[in-house]
């Protein structure tokens, strides 16, 4: 049985780590820390907890002048307000190089019912395009805690891409974590799936079924979206015959577009399937459903890829 467990859920308890470390770190809310899990972290420590309520904008202003004070802000919310709402703030605050943390919960469709208005589909899109900003996205519940670490070891604005729904706890005794892109599965070169942490279930369900119909190949973790690892990158999907991209995100401007524009600059001429959300609004409902609906699903990856060699 493959333990299930929802990466958020580990959120307060990470920061709550990093805290017992002696990092100088604080929590910013914006009225969603049960959601979040921060509220865990305000239990133990709500000297260092700040409740900023339906603020965002001014939220993250808040944040990045705690960072010229010596301080490790983690600025907590649902993804489509820690990178849309506040977004000219976050693009000052990496314009000033600030060393902040946004964590972005409820990925993709992962907001479920709220629907279209609470659904980040264009979270990726957003922040990779901001120099000096580092995205990881981190692939289950226990890489929560060294994403959490690593971004406070680094000296400058970080995004961190939480999903809220259960994913399945790969065993790390035979492959350790991974800090920015690597394969946790390489069987052959008959495909390349290349996945970011919110889409992980459906990425690996895609590379079981097709390891099922006899295709060997390869399950790439890409924990660090931004700085992106071009060499690791070549190595490991330059002999595949055909490239697949798995994002909880638009198809636009996220994962897929990111290897697109990464595989025609570096010469890997392959076939790139990009599965994701296509380029609509989506609805509310349980979040399952609506990745099922909307294309990011095993099935589908195993669809697209019979239809490419086809």
């Amino acid at each position: 049985m493959i333990e299930m467990k929802a990466p958020r859920d580990l959120i307060g308890k990470a920061l709550i780590t990093l805290a017992e470390k002696n990092y100088p770190i604080t929590v910013i809310d914006c009225d969603l820390a049960s959601s979040t899990r921060a509220d865990q972290f305000a239990k133990v420590y709500p000297e260092r907890f700040f409740e900023m309520g339906i603020a965002e904008a001014s939220s993250l202003s808040f944040a990045a002048g705690q960072s010229f004070e010596g301080l490790i802000p983690f600025f907590i919310d649902f993804a489509i307000f820690s990178t849309g709402t506040v977004w000219t703030q976050l693009r000052q605050s990496c314009y000033a190089n600030a060393n902040i943390k946004i964590v972005g919960t409820h990925p993709g469709v992962d907001g479920g019912f709220d629907g279209a208005s609470h659904h980040a589909l264009e979270d990726i899109a957003l922040t990779r395009v901001l120099p000096n900003l580092t995205i990881l996205s981190p692939a289950d519940a226990d890489e929560v805690f060294a994403a959490f670490e690593q971004a406070t070891k680094i000296k400058g604005p970080v995004y961190i891409r939480v999903a809220r729904e259960p994913m399945p706890v790969r065993d790390k005794t035979t492959i350790p974590r991974i800090s920015d892109i690597g394969a946790i599965a390489d069987e052959g070169d008959d495909f390349a799936i290349i996945f970011e942490g919110a889409s992980y279930e459906q990425a690996d369900d895609g590379y079981r079924k097709l390891s099922a119909l006899g295709y060997k190949g390869k399950l790439i973790h890409l924990a660090c979206i931004k700085p992106f690892n071009t060499d690791k990158f070549t190595q490991l999907c330059r002999s595949a015959n055909v490239l697949i991209t798995v994002e909880n995100h638009s198809v636009n401007c996220g994962v897929g577009g990111l290897i697109a524009e990464q595989s025609m600059q570096h010469k890997i001429l392959k076939p790139l399937i990009r599965i994701g959300i296509q380029d609509t609004f989506t609805e509310s409902g349980k979040s399952s459903q609506l990745k099922e609906k909307y294309g990011l699903s095993g099935d589908n990856i195993c669809q697209q890829f019979l239809k490419t060699i086809a």
